[in-house]
C-alpha cells in the first residue's frame, strides 16, 4: 500500500483536462453498480487517456519533478478521480521510461543525463530524416501544405511559452508528417522517441526562444518540401534532430 506521508504532491499547476474531471467528481464515492447494467469499460479506458494526457503535460512542463516520489492516491487526490485510472497510466508512462515504479510509495519521475538525450537524438536522425528524404521525392507540394496549420500550431504555442501546448504541437507535426510513409511501426516508434526527448532533463526547463526555433524549423522545412528543395529540407531535418539542440 502506498504511504501518503512519504509522497510530494504535484504543484498546483498540474491539473486535469475538464473531460476527466467531470467524469469522476472530486470527492464523490462512486454510486453502487447495477446488476442490470454493463460495466461501462470505454468510461474507465476515457479517464485513463485523460490522466495520461495531463500527466505528460505536467512531466513536459515540469510539474512533476525529476527525482521526486508521487503516489496514486496522491495523484488521484489532486485530479479527483480514483486512484485506479491514475495508476494504469503511471504503469504506461513506466513501459514509456518517463517514471519508475517504487514498491509501496509510487512512482518516481526519472532523471535523464545529457547522454540519454544525444541518444534519443541520435535514433531519431537515422529514423526520420531518411523518411523525410524520400518523401521529399513522392509526396505532391499540396499534401506538405496540409501541415501548415500543425506547425503554425506550434509557433503560437512557442511564442507564448506554453511548453506543453508546444509539445503537443510537435508531436502532433511529426507524427503527421512521419504517418505520411504509410508505415504504422515506423510512426510508432518515432513517436515514442519523441515523448521521451520532452520531458525535461535534470528539472531544467527550455527557453521560449529555444522553442521557437524549434518551431520555425517546422515551417522552415514545410517551405523546402514545398519548393522541391530537397538538399535544404535534408539539411533543415538533421540540424532539427540534433542531439546539440535538446541539451539546454
Amino acid at each position: 500500500m502506498e504511504q501518503g506521508t512519504a509522497e510530494q504532491q504535484p504543484h498546483t499547476g498540474a491539473r486535469l483536462p475538464a473531460q476527466a474531471a467531470s467524469a469522476v467528481p472530486h470527492g464523490a464515492r462512486p454510486a453502487a453498480p447495477d446488476p442490470h447494467v454493463p460495466r461501462q469499460q470505454p468510461q474507465r479506458h476515457s479517464v485513463r487517456g485523460q490522466i495520461l494526457a495531463a500527466l505528460r503535460q505536467a512531466l513536459t512542463a515540469g510539474e512533476l519533478a525529476a527525482g521526486e516520489v508521487y503516489s496514486a492516491p496522491v495523484l488521484a487526490e489532486r485530479y479527483g478521480v480514483s486512484a485506479t485510472p491514475v495508476r494504469e497510466a503511471m504503469q504506461q508512462l513506466a513501459g514509456e521510461g518517463a517514471v519508475e515504479i517504487v514498491p509501496n510509495r509510487g512512482f518516481r519521475v526519472c532523471e535523464r543525463s545529457p547522454r540519454d538525450l544525444a541518444e534519443l537524438a541520435e535514433v531519431r536522425t537515422m529514423l526520420e530524416v531518411p523518411a523525410i528524404v524520400r518523401l521529399a521525392r513522392a509526396i505532391p507540394p499540396e499534401r506538405w501544405e496540409e501541415l501548415r496549420p500543425l506547425a503554425e500550431a506550434g509557433v503560437t504555442a512557442a511564442a507564448h511559452g506554453d511548453r506543453a501546448g508546444y509539445a503537443d504541437a510537435d508531436h502532433a507535426f511529426h507524427q503527421a508528417l512521419i504517418a505520411l510513409t504509410g508505415n504504422r511501426r515506423l510512426t510508432q516508434v518515432t513517436g515514442d522517441l519523441l515523448r521521451r526527448t520532452q520531458w525535461p532533463a535534470g528539472g531544467t526547463r527550455r527557453r521560449t526562444a529555444d522553442l521557437l526555433a524549434d518551431a520555425s524549423e517546422h515551417t522552415a522545412l514545410l517551405d523546402a518540401l514545398i519548393a522541391q528543395e530537397h538538399a535544404v529540407a535534408e539539411r533543415i531535418a538533421r540540424e532539427h534532430l540534433s542531439a546539440a539542440r535538446h541539451l539546454h
